[in-house]
């Protein structure tokens, strides 16, 4: 029999196993770092036979993106197997690998603490250290399910009660035994480098309304250095969390009595979003967009027309009036195809771009929001165009111009992906494959790579989604344009064609930052807190050094704020060292310092927010060099900042 191995045709006996195969074709060195196979698109073990019907075999390497996968969740079935030998009545859930890590979920009468986490550790090094081997075997489901009651494995057996399959494959090392499709590792003694990170609460199978687990959050490298930056960089993430400096800063909070996920915006906070919606709302009637605003509850009747309803409405909250129900906006497009619906359209008047921040309310589940990342109530930089299906690349592409403008402005570099019809839709496939196309064009023309996500697009219509890197080179979702010949019809949208005929328009929703409060969080964690100075709440401090300095310093904030810009001042009887590193550690831009030289010279002394010191300067000067720093970041973008509060 012959298979293809690393692009070359090899030749195989019938149940010979892959790690034989592997041992004989590749060099010594490649095969000490292969921890599993690929055949064809199915994953496999090393002990497993190569399959008939295999014909491409590929090695995954400890160091590939797949490799890393199956290390990490290899590592979650050991440390399942510590923590039953240190907790003999905790009952397991599911342990699967996760970006940069893995998780388990467990149900456990103790609570772990993050001493019982080093003793976990310890444990886990032992089992390593004995290097056991992870086997594989296949059992009927009636047998899995009979062995799982033995061990009062609740969660497996509900697990193995939803599997449709008749048999299931079990995974052990040394006397721990679990459901689990694999692959795995050869051996537990490939884990060379782990860390355990976190406990938090958990729902099973993530439903408020099933038991709370605990989940134990680890991370697992091929090597150690791998290991040590990574946790560099969670350090780093932890100095950067946008929920501590929210609080730090005095940006904005949370409050039980208000409820989880509705932030609170203070005042330093609401103007940072204030800037960053005047200024997107400036660049969209730039850009020939038009200002809208709809209704935040809409008759439950129209969210039926739409479809939301049927398709969104768990996420929805209504209420009910004078015997009419009514659901709170979870989405903007609604009410703008009303807008669009008010009057006779003719071809000449399209396209039609209507832009809302529209303030928006959808029911995440407890267990998933996560400070301004993730809440029930956002504003979305929002818009509908309207166009004739001849306009629909144009439309896309300027949009994805616009959204790399913004990516340029806060200097964050994007990813893109496409994301197709999911299984839950509504329209036809016709429908679906030219708006699918559409959007490759646009991109296409634009010479912009990009990956597919098959089955993750909108209900209502296929996507663009635009996934920015931050200074830590996470990724995070922001912009997102969908292409939707569907609610056209759904709302009998209509335009007068050149010919006097009715014809549908096509509609395209988007998004530029996405939930402003979502972006918000990324700008605090991308910028450190230390927010440019176009967008810096406080762009200057005035300093006194003693009371006698007083007066001079009360005119220069005077003649500052005046002239535009958001300048404060601290005037108390404390040290000046003090005083500066007060105004340090609220990030602000500029300190501007008064004693008896700037007095008698009528100037402040200019320190930066790094430490670095520009020395004695005129107040004009001064407003000068604020507006020149907050303009640099729009010098090439094509876009002007010109407002100042």
């Amino acid at each position: 029999m012959q298979i293809r191995l690393d692009d070359q045709e090899i030749e195989y006996n019938s149940g010979e196993m892959v790690q034989d195969l592997f041992r004989q074709n590749l060099s010594g060195k490649k095969f000490k770092r292969v921890v599993a196979a690929k055949c064809d698109t199915r994953l496999m073990d090393l002990d497993q036979s190569v399959p008939a019907d295999c014909e491409e075999l590929f090695p995954l390497y400890l160091d590939s993106e797949e490799g890393r996968d199956i290390l990490r969740h290899s590592t979650a079935h050991v440390m399942a197997e510590a923590v039953k030998d240190l907790f003999p009545s905790a009952k397991f859930g599911i342990g699967p690998s996760i970006e940069e890590g893995f998780y388990y979920d467990i149900q456990c009468e103790h609570t772990f603490t993050p001493e019982d986490l080093s003793a976990i550790e310890n444990k886990m090094q032992e089992i390593i250290d004995s290097d056991l081997a992870f086997q594989r075997e296949v059992v009927s489901k009636q047998k899995a399910q009979e062995i799982f009651a033995d061990r009062n494995e609740n969660l497996k057996l509900e697990l193995l009660e939803e599997m449709q399959d008749p048999e299931v494959s079990l995974y052990s090392q040394g006397d721990f035994l679990d459901l689990c499709s694999g692959p795995h590792l050869p051996s537990t003694g490939m884990i060379k480098a782990f860390k355990l990170t976190s406990v938090a609460g958990a729902y099973w199978r993530g439903d408020e309304n099933n038991v709370m687990l605990q989940r134990i959050y680890g991370t697992a490298w091929p090597t150690e250095k791998e290991l040590k930056d990574y946790l560099n960089k969670l350090e780093e993430a932890a100095r950067r969390d946008h929920r501590k400096l929210g609080r730090e800063l005095d940006l904005f909070s949370f409050s039980d009595e208000a409820g989880p996920g509705m932030p609170i915006f203070h005042p330093r906070g609401a103007l940072i979003r204030t800037i960053l919606e005047d200024f997107e709302t400036k660049e969209h009637l730039k850009r020939g967009y038009e200002i809208v605003r709809g209704p935040r509850l809409l008759r439950k009747e129209l969210w039926e027309k739409s479809g939301h309803y049927q398709n969104y409405g768990h996420n929805m909250y209504f209420s009910q009036i004078e015997d009419q129900v009514y659901g709170i906006k979870p989405m903007n497009c609604v009410s703008h195809m009303l807008i669009y619906n008010s009057d006779l359209r003719s071809y000449r008047d399209l396209p039609k771009r209507y832009f809302e921040l529209g303030t928006v309310n959808r029911h995440e589940k407890s267990g998933v929001m996560h400070g301004l990342m993730r809440v029930r109530q956002f504003t979305q930089d929002d818009a509908h165009i309207f166009c004739r299906p001849d306009q629909l690349q144009d439309e896309i592409t300027s949009i994805v111009r616009f959204v790399q403008d913004v990516m340029q402005l806060f200097g964050f570099e994007y990813e893109v992906e496409i994301s197709t019809r999911p299984e839950k839709s509504i329209g036809t496939e016709e429908a679906w494959e030219k708006s699918t196309q559409a959007l490759m064009d646009a991109l296409d023309s634009l010479g912009l790579e990009y990956g597919i996500c098959p089955g993750d697009g909108a209900f209502y219509g296929p996507k663009i989604d635009v996934k920015l890197k931050d200074a830590l080179n996470r990724k995070w979702q922001c912009a997102t344009v969908q292409c939707d010949f569907t609610l056209p019809d759904k709302f009998d949208l209509n335009y007068i064609g050149e010919d006097g005929e009715k014809h549908r328009p096509v509609m395209i929703h988007r998004v530029i930052l996405g939930a402003v409060e979502r972006f918000f969080g990324v700008l605090i964690e991308h910028f450190a807190g230390a927010m440019p100075t176009w967008l810096a709440p406080e762009q200057a401090r005035i300093l006194t050094i003693t009371d006698d300095h007083i007066p001079f310093a009360e005119e220069c904030f005077n003649q500052l704020r005046s002239s535009g810009i958001r300048v404060d001042k601290d005037l108390r009887n404390e040290k000046l060292g003090y005083k500066v590193r007060q105004a340090q550690l609220m990030k602000i831009p500029y300190v501007l310092v008064v004693g008896d030289n700037e007095v008698q010279a009528e100037q402040v002394n200019v320190r930066l927010l790094g430490g670095k010191n520009l020395g004695a300067m005129d107040l004009s000067q001064v407003g000068e060099t604020i507006n020149q720093d907050s303009l640099e970041p729009f010098k090439n973008g094509g876009m002007y900042y010109n407002f100042g509060y």
